[in-house]
């Protein structure tokens, strides 16, 4: 059965008009006439059976109905020209859509993500920040990066790395001192994650410590937050180590505590049953399983 869609064009037209409010200034932006904007809206409200623009001696203004309609429709385009841009972008390589937590990626994936490039210069890795599991079916993932238990239906798993993280602070918070017992990191402000609102309360417990507060104080979703937060001097925080190995270098972040916080959790590479035959996925399962490999035992 045919789609019940309007052309192409009539869509791009109302579109400009209704950003603009002036068939005028959507005729300039297209290279078009104003009357042939005037054709395509009318055969647009036409095909609607809906009026789009009121018509005045002063110009034209969006109904109700239109004003809505044009929201959906602006998405709809933005969404068809990005993947169009995405496709000519591609050129028949081999492309590797990658979801993965935010501060694993920028601070520790794509630092290692040039000598993947450089062995397999024929692949592109895109990456798009996910911090929850989701259907790779609803989604053109081709693969994931997530911290969790490996517990995804449909998928094949590759175990990276655990997370450890330790309490880290600014070096003003820290003071003359070299070491914060937990006793005296239970005075202070307590950097929570939103992802793990749990973790002071199981660092706290590991030392035989039961602190009321233990799940008080600003939450922030991504480590990144949590970092920026804490070299800011607001409180104390749980990070990996490995996330935030420029700062400590730095010395604008250091570890208050260096009793880590295990897990039975950790960082894993997903990849969908549907995708385990890919060439591209394989190669870059294979270079991702080493460099963590490598890393852990560099650790």
């Amino acid at each position: 059965m045919r789609r019940k869609i309007p052309s192409t064009t009539a869509l791009i037209s109302f579109e400009a008009a209704a950003r603009h409010e002036s068939f005028t200034k959507a005729a300039q932006e297209l290279s078009l006439t104003q009357g042939a904007i005037c054709r395509q809206i009318a055969s647009l409200e036409e095909f609607l059976s809906v009026e789009l623009f009121r018509r005045s001696r002063r110009g034209v203004k969006l109904t109700e109905a239109g004003l809505s309609y044009s929201r959906r429709i602006a998405t709809q385009l933005d969404a068809v020209e990005r993947d169009t841009l995405s496709v000519m972008g591609q050129q028949g390589a081999n492309v590797i859509e990658l979801a993965v937590v935010p501060t694993f990626g920028t601070q520790w994936l794509l630092p290692r993500l040039k000598d993947f490039q450089q062995q397999h210069p024929e692949v592109t890795v895109n990456l798009t920040n996910r911090t929850r599991p989701f259907l790779f079916a609803d989604t053109d993932f081709d693969a994931a990066i997530y911290f969790g238990d490996a517990d995804w239906s449909g998928t094949e798993s590759h175990r990276l790395m655990g997370e450890n993280p330790m309490p880290v602070c600014s070096p003003r918070l820290m003071g003359p001192e070299n070491h914060l017992s937990a006793e005296r990191i239970a005075q202070l402000p307590l950097l929570q994650q939103t992802t793990r609102p749990y973790a002071w309360r199981q660092w706290f417990g590991s030392q035989n410590l039961n602190v009321p507060r233990d799940m008080t104080g600003p939450r922030y979703e991504l480590f990144s937050m949590l970092a920026q937060a804490a070299m800011h001097d607001m409180g104390i925080a749980l990070i990996p180590p490995f996330l935030i190995q420029r700062e400590l270098a730095e010395k604008r972040l250091v570890i208050a505590n260096p009793q880590a916080l295990s897990s039975i959790k950790a960082y894993y590479l997903m990849i969908p049953d549907r995708k385990v035959e890919s060439a591209s996925l394989k190669a870059f399962r294979d270079w991702l399983v080493n460099q963590a490999q490598s890393y852990r035992l560099e650790g």
